[in-house]
């Protein structure tokens, strides 16, 4: 049997993500840059449909000058970085205890169902992904849900069926515009 050429996957980030990610190295000592692997991380999630694929980390790693290890280590570590491709409007259920008290298995049950997928599945269409995550930080409201730079809060199912008919109308502010 004859060898099989494998090639990498060629990655290229957009001047402005390299002009951004040389503003981010900036703020800390030669050598140093590794310090600046959050940021870039969101930075280069958010040119690449909101997910890190091995070969974006590994340019993430070339451009930051660290082993790939170091990006994977982060990117596996922390939930707010996607490893896999997510739907257009990623609904991130609050999973800790008080939102579990007051509902949130079973609203993302719900969501899931309506939406006919299961946590981590993207809807055939593209448009709807289901994700828990750890504390996000607003206990009172719960139960919750993170959309991008939002939080919906005090969720129940008939609030689950309007945000997603919003969503689907494209009436859902879920990214802030940052200058």
């Amino acid at each position: 049997m004859g060898l099989v050429e494998v090639t990498k996957e060629e990655i290229k980030f957009s001047d402005k993500l390299l002009a951004r990610i040389a503003v981010l190295k900036s703020h800390f000592p030669e050598g140093k840059h590794k310090s600046a692997l959050l940021t870039v991380l969101h930075e280069v999630q958010d040119e690449h449909n909101n997910w890190l694929s091995v070969p974006v980390m590994d340019k993430v790693a070339e451009v930051l000058n660290i082993l790939p290890i170091e990006v994977y280590e982060v990117v596996t570590f922390y939930t707010m970085y996607n490893q896999q491709p997510v739907g257009k409007y990623m609904f991130e259920f609050c999973r800790t205890s008080c939102c579990c008290l007051r509902g949130a298995e079973d609203l993302i049950e719900y969501t899931c169902n309506k939406l006919g997928v299961e946590e981590g599945q993207v809807t055939a269409d593209g448009m709807f992904s289901v994700k828990s995550t750890e504390c996000l930080g607003a206990c009172g409201y719960a139960p919750m849900l993170q959309l991008g730079d939002y939080y919906h809060e005090f969720l129940t199912p008939e609030k689950m069926d309007k945000l997603i008919d919003d969503c689907k109308a494209g009436n859902v502010k879920f990214y802030s515009e940052v200058n």
